[in-house]
């Protein structure tokens, strides 16, 4: 059997788009593979490129054998198709693996359960303070095949937010900055249901690091230090824990005024009241994103102005609006019980909280003790209720059950009163009542600019 392309791309998502996009850039045959149907623009961009399409199955595809294969962060591992290829002996890397073998730049590489795209987001916009010559995408906006494919010059930095989906297959991507944030139950079915397998994932991050690198991780997050401790075997990278507690060795930690971080030369200190990021997750955020401007070498002012005047990303904490005196905010990005644990910690109550959608086998109790202390009001938004309404029943005076965006902010907007936070933060996926988290965010805030 002989090679017809040289790139296979399974999947035409961003991801794959992005990959078809560098390959053809690189004069490589590419073909475009996937399962489902293909959108027009999508199908007539790839052929524009000189792309070959093939769409609602793999037919052509699986008779091929390419040089490579790059995975949509979609398609597991053991799906038949990428079976077949890896049974043949051809590579299935992933999209970041692909663009990786494409750029001399620096990688600074984000990952975690929660708070990755803050994260990210701050980096980035520390180093773009800096003046670094510097892209980001990856998990976040632009494919990083595709901010590869596009560049005009080249550019010194990318900073991505990588998935353990996009971790998968990336046997020699080489992250100079790593930041492992932390690791909690999450897509557990994609790992046979293995949180060891899913932690393993994030930590491939680090593992084709050098001695000249650096992995920077949280000291007080279990499920992190496990990893590490399971894998240290393939570590190289230099460790630079952080942590609100401090403790000897901590490049960045707090007390209860103020964050440091130290790195060889100095020390950085920092009023926590200046930080522009609120509540105990984003300390987190801040220090590890600090902790790699260091090992950038920014300068301490630059990196004190660019975590003061930081803007928050559109539907994570986001600031809507106040009205009659109520703050309301969205957060329709907290998808899992961890990410509404940052936000219902975050705020002081009263909370009216708006939660409530497709639940991912989530245990509500980890929430108990501030959903009782915090939260005078919940509006279930969503069209199966009852986990929640178990979970918390008899915590929280006052219910009501929508099925509508706008009847959840109405019903906010009359049980509050001068002083409380409405809070979106859903702890479950989107796909009951909305396209997706984004479009959820995007109809509470127009929900409560029409009040």
């Amino acid at each position: 059997m002989s090679s017809a392309v040289n790139i296979l791309v399974l999947g035409a998502g961003e991801s794959g788009m992005g990959a078809a996009f560098l390959a053809r850039k690189k004069g490589l045959t590419c073909l475009v593979s996937d399962a489902k149907s293909i959108g027009n623009a999508e199908h007539n961009q790839l052929l524009e490129w000189g792309a070959q399409v093939e769409q609602k199955g793999h037919r052509i595809a699986a008779d091929l054998l390419p040089d490579a294969v790059v995975k949509s962060p979609g398609i597991p591992n053991e799906s038949p198709i990428v079976q077949s290829f890896l049974n043949k002996g051809v590579p299935v890397i992933s999209e970041i693996e692909f663009a990786g073998r494409y750029t001399n730049a620096k990688l600074t590489g984000i990952t975690g359960t929660n708070g990755k795209t803050t994260t990210t987001h701050l980096v980035h916009h520390i180093y773009s303070h800096a003046g670094f010559n510097v892209a980001m995408g990856g998990n976040v906006g632009t494919s990083f095949a595709r901010l590869v494919a596009e560049e005009t010059k080249p550019v010194d930095h990318y900073v991505l937010e990588v998935s353990s989906f996009q971790l998968d297959n990336t046997p020699t991507t080489r992250f100079h900055t790593a930041i492992l944030l932390n690791i909690t139950p999450d897509h557990l079915d994609r790992y046979q249901y293995s949180f060891e397998r899913y932690a393993d994932a994030k930590i491939n991050l680090l593992t084709n690091q050098t001695p000249e690198d650096f992995y920077i991780f949280c000291a007080e997050d279990q499920g992190a230090l496990d990893a590490l401790k399971r894998n240290q075997h393939k570590l190289k990278g230099q460790p630079l824990p952080f942590g609100i507690q401090h403790q000897p060795g901590l490049a960045a930690w707090t007390d209860s005024t103020n964050m440091y971080i130290k790195d060889n030369h100095l020390t950085l200190d920092m009023l926590i009241s200046d930080l522009a990021l609120p509540g105990k997750h984003n300390l987190y955020n801040s220090m590890a994103a600090g902790i790699a401007a260091r090992v950038q070498e920014i300068r301490k002012e630059e990196i004190r102005e660019a975590l003061s005047d930081f803007q928050n990303i559109e539907h994570r904490m986001e600031f809507v609006l106040k009205i009659k005196g109520m703050d309301f905010i969205n957060d329709s990005k907290a998808t899992n019980i961890n990410a509404a644990w940052y936000a219902l910690d975050c705020y002081d109550g009263p909370l009216i909280w708006i939660v409530g959608g497709v639940d991912k086998g989530n245990d509500y109790s980890a929430l108990r003790d501030l959903v009782q202390n915090k939260v005078k009001a919940i509006i279930c938004l969503g069209k199966d209720n009852e986990k929640i309404r178990s979970a918390f029943q008899g915590l929280v005076p006052e219910w009501l059950e929508t099925q509508s965006m706008e009847e959840a902010v109405k019903g906010a907007y009359y049980l509050g009163k001068a002083g409380d936070t409405v809070l979106l933060s859903p702890a479950c996926a989107s796909f009951d009542l909305f396209d997706n988290y984004e479009d959820r965010g995007r109809k509470f805030k127009m929900a409560v600019r029409s009040l």
